[in-house]
């Protein structure tokens, strides 16, 4: 039978895709610098995040053979803006995020078209922060580098023909790196070829991560756009 062929090819050789995003992603919460230095606060609308956006993207990849699965992701995002230091100063802020996720683990196959992963990995992160207050003659900047790890689920649903759903959430942190971490992702596909896909959905990524004086509690969160190729 068809399916038991494919299942015997996907046992002994290796399969994958690669994605890239283009991500809308606006940063809000709370940054400071290390201590002494001001806290910023900022929350903007979408549209204002958008204005403010120096550049966000993301690409992730995996790979597979039969159903043990290998998934990675490299996300970037610059974002400058105007805020609050107490009592209320004008300042501006610059936020330079990095990281790199990889994780592994099972795929199982719970209904006809939807496949499960569970997984286990890391994120590395990369922290640039900067804040600049002009009427009091300060700039504080601060670059911190440190890895969490993360447990991830990842669930793909055929809904139609050439059309499906993923959705993709992770935990972790638990005080290792930062205090927690947390994403989720929801993306409809469209099977544009046999190899390529084309994607529109949201992400969410959380992070609070405290180190003596240095802090950051917030969040990176848009609208996104890709497009995967398989192989």
């Amino acid at each position: 039978m068809p399916a038991t062929a494919e299942a015997q090819t996907g046992a002994s050789d290796w399969s994958g895709q690669v994605t890239l995003y283009g991500w809308g992603a606006g940063v809000g919460g709370d940054l400071t610098p290390f201590t002494g230095a001001p806290t910023l606060s900022f929350d903007k609308s979408l549209s204002e995040v958008l204005e403010d956006l120096d550049g966000a993207f993301f690409a992730t990849g995996l790979v597979r053979r039969g159903d043990f699965v290998v998934v990675g992701d490299f996300t970037y995002s610059a974002s400058s803006r105007d805020g609050l230091v107490p009592p209320g100063v004008p300042a501006a802020g610059e936020v330079d995020i990095t990281s790199v996720t990889l994780a592994a683990g099972q795929r199982f196959r719970p209904a006809a078209g939807t496949t499960v992963d569970l997984l286990g990995g890391f994120r590395h992160w990369r922290l640039n922060g900067l804040v600049e207050v002009p009427l009091a003659g300060v700039r504080a900047e601060r670059e911190v580098t440190f890895t969490d790890p993360i447990l991830a689920l990842r669930v793909n649903t055929e809904v139609a023909p050439r059309w499906s759903l993923i959705g993709y959430a992770d935990v972790g942190g638990f005080g290792v790196g930062s205090e927690s971490t947390w994403q989720g992702v929801v993306t409809a596909n469209y099977q544009a070829t046999d190899n390529l896909y084309l994607s529109a959905g949201w992400r969410h990524l959380y992070l609070d991560y405290r180190d003596g004086g240095t802090r950051f509690e917030g969040y990176l969160s848009g609208p996104l756009i890709g497009a995967t190729w398989r192989f």
